[in-house]
């Protein structure tokens, strides 16, 4: 067995600063003392995020967070169990505590390389099978989003992200090329941010919904990238996991 030495990637750094974000547009638009106490712990949790000392509490402290959102999403599940749209912000978040779970139990040195990464790869997965899902109901409105420029069609993005998605779920739930699909699955969230929230934020910067989703988005691709660091990892210190 493997004892994890945790190397600390961009991943982490690029969760912590758009955890930073959250806070400031939390802040910014503010809405109770609850919410603007949310906001102040993520900036702290995102700022401890950046450095190797504080990451242990900055990735407790950002769990704690993405946990409490996480479990606001069940009423509305509850409510509405048959509209997806609940199950979808349940997962969204739940990635982000998955995310700051990973840097959590990476710094804890008590783990094993290869549970720290198998944990992540399944815990991950199941959001990427949610993003299929979510994708596939609301394809229209995901279509939508997808600038026009980008030839051949909107449609046909919204299919061929939505199959990615699955294609990446199916990878890490079964450990094969689970490290190809973690850096796969980061770049087209990556993308998502830079081709559809960017561009949407720059024309209308007065909209809440634009900073939030976009910061979101790389919030996602942050918790991606932990696995991806974490991955790559285990293939460097065990080279016989490579594929894995």
């Amino acid at each position: 067995m493997t004892i994890f030495a945790p190397s600390f990637g961009l991943g982490r750094r690029v969760f912590g600063a758009a955890a930073v974000a959250f806070g400031v547009i939390g802040l910014v638009w503010h809405g109770s003392l609850a919410l603007d106490a949310a906001a102040a712990a993520q900036i702290v949790g995102g700022v401890a995020m950046q450095f190797t000392r504080t990451a242990k509490a900055g990735a407790l402290i950002l769990g704690a967070v993405y946990l409490v959102f996480a479990v606001l999403c069940v009423p509305q599940i509850v409510a509405a169990p048959r509209t997806y749209n609940g199950w979808g912000n349940f997962f969204e978040q739940f990635s982000l505590l998955t995310g700051a779970a990973l840097v959590y139990a990476a710094t804890s040195m008590r783990r094993t390389l290869e549970a720290v990464g198998r944990t992540g790869r399944m815990l991950l997965g199941v959001c990427a099978v949610s993003f299929a899902l979510e994708q596939a109901v609301y394809l229209d409105a995901t279509a939508g989003l997808v600038p026009k420029w980008i030839p051949p069609s909107q449609t046909f993005w919204s299919i061929a992200t939505t199959v990615a998605f699955l294609l990446a779920a199916v990878a890490l739930l079964t450990g094969r090329s689970s490290l190809l699909a973690a850096r796969l699955l980061t770049l087209m969230i990556v993308l998502f941010g830079l081709l559809v929230w960017v561009p949407a934020i720059a024309a209308n910067p007065h909209r809440h919904g634009n900073w939030s989703e976009g910061v979101e988005t790389f919030a996602i691709a942050g918790a991606a990238w932990i696995l991806a660091d974490l991955l790559g990892e285990r293939r460097r210190l065990a080279p016989e996991h490579a594929g894995r």
